[in-house]
């Protein structure tokens, strides 16, 4: 298969019942990363004992969350195929400090916590919705395009500190670039969630790209797309705002897989330098 990632260190058990059924991952085995790996078709294929979905050709994928363990488990084919261990590389995020954002978003008034309940429900669910197209999961695997071209302004993982108070660790890739600015769909998907004003992240669309692999996009100034629309790469689906929490125009660009929040900026070349 035509793929641009890096071998994953991948480190073999003593477990091992056949050598000949361990398989070699591809991607990035460092946390917020993802790992593909191709097995027979209908392979029962496990990873810390969670039942992985493999495609029709026999692919598949694993994301790795922030704080993922250094080590995890994979199994293939059951109780007489394959245990492997899986290393995965620590990283160290930044803390930064955020001035100047709303404090209602940093502590909201209980009038508003109804409607952040419904709206973060709103949102589990369109995650939740699974969708098996190979095509668009190979199309990934390929490699994603920015879905706008800017100063990155904030990365993954980072720790902030709103108006002094903690939050929750950053789990997108910030690019500082005007409102107005066209949002374009890094990798084809379908929308499952399309709003024009969350409470926390303003405009959103979460495009859905098979096998619980999805992007959102966040604090745009308008959303051009609908729940069930087919995007392909480069199609237009917003523009850039400061919708939500943000102290400025830009583009929060997150990506899951299941419960497990990646680094969009590990799927994608480097960011273009400015002319």
């Amino acid at each position: 298969m035509n793929r641009i990632f890096f071998v994953a260190a991948v480190l073999v058990s003593a477990a091992t019942t056949r050598a000949d059924a361990c398989i070699n991952l591809e991607g990035n085995s460092v946390q917020g990363g993802l790992l593909w790996g191709e097995v027979s078709p209908k392979t029962l294929v496990l990873f810390d004992n969670s039942e992985i979905a493999v495609t029709s050709s026999g692919v598949f994928v694993i994301g790795l969350g922030r704080d993922a363990p250094k080590q995890a488990t994979l199994s293939i084919g059951g109780d007489q195929g394959c245990k492997q261990i899986v290393t995965v590389a620590r990283r160290d995020y930044k803390i930064s400090r955020v001035e100047g954002v709303p404090q209602k978003t940093v502590t909201p008034p209980p009038e508003e916590l109804e409607r952040i309940a419904q709206e973060r429900e709103r949102v589990r669910a369109a995650k939740a919705k699974r969708y098996e197209r190979p095509d668009w999961l190979l199309a990934v695997q390929a490699g994603l395009a920015w879905p706008a071209k800017g100063r990155i302004s904030g990365v993954y993982g980072s720790q902030r500190f709103y108006n002094g108070t903690p939050g929750s660790p950053h789990y997108g890739v910030d690019v500082a670039v005007p409102t107005g600015h066209p949002v374009l769909a890094p990798g084809p998907g379908i929308v499952t969630l399309a709003e024009p004003d969350l409470f926390y992240s303003g405009g959103t669309v979460i495009l859905d790209h098979g096998y619980g692999l999805s992007s959102s996009f966040l604090h745009m100034s308008e959303v051009l797309v609908s729940v069930g629309d087919e995007l392909d790469t480069g199609d237009l689906l917003g523009r850039v705002g400061a919708t939500g929490r943000a102290t400025g125009p830009h583009l929060d660009w997150r990506m899951s897989w299941g419960r497990e929040r990646i680094d969009p900026q590990l799927l994608v070349p480097p960011m273009p330098k400015s002319p």
